[in-house]
């Protein structure tokens, strides 16, 4: 499963969005299913950001849709398109 630790970017929106981004084209390329986001525990905002930008309109037509994986609220399980 590929996965996206944003741990060390935390602080800097611009390469939060740009890792986000760069990610989910890559994990759409790579025929996975589900992929993960870990925007770790902490107060959320950083979920939160992660949340808000997964349900953008243009991001939401790339993943069928995303949970918190269950039994750890700091990992985001998101869902892609099977590829044809």
């Amino acid at each position: 499963m590929l996965s996206l630790d944003l741990h060390p970017i935390y602080r800097n929106n611009r390469d939060i969005e740009l890792a986000l981004r760069q990610f989910l084209f890559t994990a759409a390329r790579s025929g996975e299913s589900v992929v993960e986001i870990i925007p770790g525990k902490g107060t959320g905002q950083l979920k939160r950001r992660v949340l808000a930008f997964l349900d953008q309109k243009h991001i939401r037509k790339l993943h069928a849709g995303h949970e918190s994986a269950p039994g750890n609220e700091g990992r985001i399980l998101v869902h892609l398109h099977p590829r044809p």
